[in-house]
């Protein structure tokens, strides 16, 4: 059974004779009856009565002309598919990301892609990590560039792209920035010093922390936002220390000599189960030529 039998068929039954479905087709009426002649051989079925000039339906005919007006359409739909691959990229692309890594990480990879694929609509939606990890899971958007959490879940894939050291900073005016590398500070003394972090809860907070309560120590956090822009100017005018990534570091900041080291994971999200579009494609792999860490094995491309 293939799209010319199937094609025959309707002409056939919407014209209501064979001449009407050649004319149709541009075929000649012997070749279109042994289009038809070669399905009912497929199927085994008699599925059109000649009653006079006209043709009728059998019950198997009726049966199978809606059933071969789908099918028809679903091979055409395919071929289209198949056929727009070789056209430019194109189409809608929504990727989520945090402040932080859309302004100081994916300048690069939006460049290259908007002059590379200029028919693709991308929209770029900034949202703390944990809403854009949500977001892609429940098939909100394409793409993520997120703080990767620290388990990669399902239905999310993860490809990890940059390390971001995060450095205990105060500024330059605060009572701790006199302190040496000669003489480190303690979990304690940090511990009682009011600090700027990131709101609770957060991939970032959970990382800062760690250390602190595996000491069983309790932070004083003054402020919190997730806005590291926003923590970098806290953090310089003194009121309180942080934590922040190194591309972050001015004249105004101190970095200490912390004893904890934290490090993030900043990399690209999807959903496992959802193939990707070109765009999203096209997208990802550029994600991975302006990423500084190389994908682990299994990693989403």
């Amino acid at each position: 059974m293939d799209a010319e039998q199937l094609s025959a068929f309707i002409a056939v039954t919407e014209s209501g004779s064979f001449s009407g479905a050649g004319e149709r087709l541009h075929l000649t009426q012997p070749a279109v009856s042994k289009r038809i002649a070669a399905l009912e051989a497929h199927l085994g079925q008699r599925l059109l009565d000649r009653v006079g000039r006209r043709v009728r339906l059998t019950e198997a005919g009726r049966l199978l002309l809606p059933r071969a007006r789908q099918l028809l359409a679903d091979m055409e739909g395919t071929e289209r598919l198949l056929a727009d691959l070789a056209a430019p990229v194109a189409g809608p692309l929504q990727v989520g990301t945090s402040h932080h890594i859309g302004l100081r990480r994916l300048p690069p990879t939006l460049q290259a892609f908007a002059r590379r694929y200029p028919q693709v609509e991308l929209e770029l939606t900034f949202q703390a990590s944990e809403q854009i990890c949500r977001a892609v899971a429940e098939g909100a958007l394409d793409l993520g560039v997120v703080t990767l959490p620290p388990q990669a879940r399902a239905p999310l894939a993860i490809t990890p792209l940059w390390a971001d050291p995060l450095l205990a900073v105060c500024g330059s005016d605060h009572p701790l920035a006199a302190r040496s590398a000669d003489a480190p500070l303690s979990l304690a003394e940090l511990a009682a010093c009011p600090a700027v972090l990131p709101d609770a809860g957060t991939f970032t907070r959970r990382l800062i922390e760690a250390p602190f309560r595996a000491s069983g120590l309790e932070l004083r956090v003054k402020l919190a936002t997730n806005y590291l822009e926003t923590l970098r100017m806290m953090a310089t005018i003194g009121l309180g220390w942080s934590a922040l990534p190194g591309t972050l570091l001015d004249p105004g900041l101190q970095v200490l000599p912390a004893p904890f080291r934290a490090e993030r994971r900043l990399g690209m999200i999807r959903h496992a189960a959802i193939t990707p579009s070109r765009a999203a494609q096209a997208f990802a792999a550029l994600l991975q030529q302006h990423g500084d860490t190389p994908a682990p094995a299994g990693a989403a491309g």
